[in-house]
């Protein structure tokens, strides 16, 4: 096919990191009103999933090709 690589999906799942860690960060608060250490975590942990998945989502194919 001649045009198999336009073809091509690039789907990652970096959007689903993305809502995964707005997930967490939203949920947070609620948590840290029953264990402090578990909101904290789940604070970090949202920013770091969401930002993995903004960095596949947006950053990851302009790298490569520029």
């Amino acid at each position: 096919m001649v045009h198999g690589e336009h073809n091509r999906s690039k789907n990652s799942g970096g959007f689903a990191l993305i809502i995964l860690g707005a997930l967490l960060l939203f949920l947070a608060p609620q948590e840290a009103t029953i264990n402090a250490g578990l909101g904290t975590s789940a604070w970090i942990g949202g920013m770091i999933i969401g930002g993995i998945g903004f960095y596949l989502k947006f950053f990851r194919w302009r790298i490569k090709q520029g």
